[in-house]
């Protein structure tokens, strides 16, 4: 049964804030929260804001989500967020930059630019009305402006190159050409129709997978010892596997 309604979600990083994320989520009207949560409690210093900013989004008759994740790791966060956007598909969503720390709105704000694919990511910012110096307590309180934050497209893989990039991340991030070739055909990564399917079939992984992994996303980088060729994932490609896959 299709839904009726688009419920209106909101993602928001937890750091030493609790206007900043329960304020908007009411004056905007929202149906959900999805805080996002440091997945190790034990060195968190935000863990005393989740009871907090969750009993006050209750009372409000907003539902609350945790979404666990490790608010250090830049690529972890953006997946995080994709998964919730994933998740939350058909909604309209909403993303609080401003309370969480700095890294968390980065990658939130990649997140946005990233996989708004149905135009429904809404990120923007919260001006606190007064800000306070941190002693355990929450460091702003009130709002005094909230922000639209304009969303500008950030191109990512095609499918073909991601569940490629995928395959490589299995192996260990390195495999042989010829190994990647015949995972390639078997997934319908590439199609080869043609007498000399041996020579048709590294020509067209070469074409449609290779190239643009090595030359344009600089993902992995290519290596002949002896007569073998070798794939290998770069860092960057072990970055944005983290998120992408």
């Amino acid at each position: 049964m299709a839904k009726l309604t688009n419920l209106r979600v909101h993602i928001a990083p937890v750091g030493y804030e609790i206007d900043r994320i329960v304020l908007p989520a009411k004056k905007m009207k929202a149906d959900k929260v999805c805080l996002l949560v440091h997945e190790n409690p034990s060195i968190d210093k935000a863990i005393t804001f989740y009871e907090k900013i969750s009993k006050q989004l209750q009372k409000q008759n907003i539902e609350v989500v945790r979404e666990y994740h490790d608010r250090l790791d830049l690529f972890k966060i953006i997946k995080s967020v994709k998964e919730i956007i994933e998740k939350e598909k058909g909604n309209i969503i909403y993303v609080n930059l401003a309370a969480g720390s700095k890294i968390q709105a980065i990658a939130c704000m990649m997140a946005c630019m990233m996989f708004n694919d149905e135009k429904n990511i809404h990120p923007f910012y919260v001006e606190a009305k007064d800000y306070l110096v941190f002693s355990g307590k929450a460091i702003s309180t009130g709002i005094k402006d909230i922000q639209d934050v304009p969303t500008y497209e950030i191109k990512r893989p095609d499918k073909k190159h991601i569940d490629a990039l995928r395959i490589i991340s299995e192996k260990g991030g390195r495999i042989s050409k010829k190994e990647m070739a015949r995972l390639a055909k078997e997934e319908k990564l590439i199609v080869v129709n043609a007498e000399n399917q041996s020579q048709a079939t590294f020509a067209s992984l070469d074409k449609n997978i290779i190239n643009t992994l090595e030359n344009q996303w600089k993902f992995i980088k290519v290596e002949k010892i002896g007569r073998t060729r070798w794939i290998n994932i770069t860092e960057d490609g072990k970055n944005a596997a983290e998120f992408l896959i």
